[in-house]
């Protein structure tokens, strides 16, 4: 409503009074004649007022409405970017731990992870800690096809690792960047929790620039309530548009509702370098830094509120050649402001090596400015995983076996347990004869494809590529080629195994 039909609308609701003007004026002599309603103009009928019921029922139905959209968009997130999510199954040695989930599968420990498809040609970015340790790797897609993974690289720094699998034409998963993401956003977690494969969790993004967890050399994490747990790690945390922000790392276990992420861009950075090189080729300058704490600025002259203090100086590095020293503060990298230690690494690290990034270093109280030519960090090589490494040379499968008679409760084993135990010893009896002795593993050569397999001495060979309760000799027969599937017993339990040349 404009001015002019304000005043008019005023005029007409008001009776003129007799106020003395802002100029001081006197007040008028005569007194305005009384409002009368037009006669042309018929009197409106009051409308009558909703009831309480009926707002209250609008505004549920308004509710459920805006509630069923946003469920939608959980689903539709789930739909687009669940074919992208992989479980990978990790099997390890006995004297490997992890916060992974583990559970016995025969001869071996295994641990369940996540993962998610980074390129259509089978490369798959998950987290370091995930493949750790492991002897054979497992991944499973969502349409329910395995694949035998192979480490392309991985980056204990940051804890990401990239698998490769013998696959084409996969579904790829969006990247976000994860700079640009807002605190207090909707995020979807995707993932196998304790083995139970592409589950979807919701909650909101919580912070961003975690670091001090004191886990990885390489900390910036994105924090999220999303309900992460064991075997989720891996798996991506994404926006309400498909899109990854950050790949699910750890959870903070003293409390509820804390899940850390890294984030997309410096997940992509890596797996980047990964695929194309097998290691990621990290920048340095040379400097020890530690926060600048109140207690360190107060006795410090003149020191800035916050940044990054140099407590060493490599004298063969970049910063001894761009004159840092000592006691410097850190207060900005590449005109992005630093307010920790944290800043800067992660700034260094976004930045390729050669680049020449200006820094704003205050000592003494007074503000410069330099230049530092980022180098190449000397970081050795992670340890091969015995997936990686090749083969020890072997003339067999590395597997020694013997005749030995069976022990109690073995010969029900051998037969069709399934069906009745008793049935199956009688089953056995008269295929075999009564007291028939049972392959027996001796001796498990290092490094060999039966070490691989899980075996170990004193299991026993129930079948040998189909052929059940073989002795020793038939066993050897069985494995001439190189190949031999077995179904071995220990300590009461059965288990397929394997082996191969």
């Amino acid at each position: 409503m404009n001015s002019r039909r304000l005043t008019a609308s005023l005029a007409l609701l008001v009776p003129a009074l007799s106020l003395p003007s802002l100029a001081g004026a006197q007040p008028s002599a005569a007194p305005a004649p009384p409002l009368r309603a037009p006669s042309a103009l018929p009197k409106a009928a009051p409308s009558p007022a909703p009831s309480r019921a009926a707002a209250s029922s609008a505004a549920a139905a308004a509710g459920t409405a805006d509630l069923r959209r946003l469920g939608e968009a959980f689903a539709d997130v789930a739909d687009k970017v669940g074919p992208t999510v992989v479980q990978i199954e990790v099997a390890v040695g006995e004297d490997v731990s992890s916060p992974l989930r583990w559970f016995r599968d025969g001869g071996q420990r295994r641990g369940l992870g996540s993962g998610v498809i980074f390129s259509p040609d089978g490369g798959i970015l998950t987290n370091n800690h995930v493949i750790d340790g492991a002897r054979a790797i497992t991944v499973r897609l969502r349409d329910g096809r395995m694949f035998a993974g192979r480490v392309a690289g991985r980056d204990p720094a940051t804890d990401l690792a990239v698998l490769r699998i013998d696959a084409k034409d996969l579904p790829t998963a969006t990247f976000a960047d994860s700079d640009a993401a807002r605190v207090g956003a909707w995020v979807v977690a995707i993932g196998s929790p304790f083995g139970l494969g592409h589950t979807v969790t919701t909650g909101v993004l919580s912070a961003k620039g975690r670091g001090g967890v004191g886990v990885n050399d390489v900390e910036d994490y994105l924090q999220t309530d999303a309900s992460i747990n064991p075997g989720n790690s891996g798996g991506p945390l994404v926006d309400l548009d498909g899109r990854v922000l950050g790949i699910n790392t750890m959870i903070v276990s003293r409390g509820q509702g804390i899940g850390l992420a890294v984030p997309a861009n410096m997940a992509r950075r890596v797996a980047e370098q990964l695929l194309r090189h097998g290691r990621v080729e990290r920048a340095w300058i040379g400097v020890g830094l530690q926060d600048l704490t109140p207690q360190l600025a107060a006795v410090m002259p003149n020191a800035p509120r916050a940044g990054a203090l140099v407590n060493a100086v490599n004298p063969s590095g970049p910063a001894a050649r761009s004159n840092l020293q000592p006691g410097d503060v850190i207060t900005s990298v590449a005109a992005r402001p630093t307010r920790d230690a944290q800043d800067v690494i992660r700034e260094l690290f976004n930045h390729n090596v050669g680049e020449t990034l200006a820094l704003e270093v205050v000592r003494g109280g007074q503000r410069y400015q330099t230049r530092v030519t980022l180098a190449a960090r000397n970081e050795p090589p992670p340890p091969a995983l015995p997936v990686q490494r090749a083969p020890a040379p072997h003339t067999g499968l590395g597997l020694t076996l013997r005749d030995a008679p069976a022990e109690r409760g073995e010969r029900a084993e051998r037969g069709e347990r399934g069906e009745r135990g008793e049935r199956g010893e009688r089953g056995e009896r008269g295929e075999r004869g009564e007291g028939r002795s049972l392959a027996r593993v001796a001796f498990v050569a290092d490094d060999s494809p039966a070490e691989r397999a899980g075996l170990r001495p004193g299991d026993v060979i129930l079948e040998a590529d189909g052929r059940r309760a073989p002795t020793a000799a038939e066993v050897e027969e069985a494995a001439g080629d190189g190949e031999l599937l077995v179904r071995v017993q220990r300590r009461g339990a059965a288990f397929y195994a394997a082996l191969k040349r």
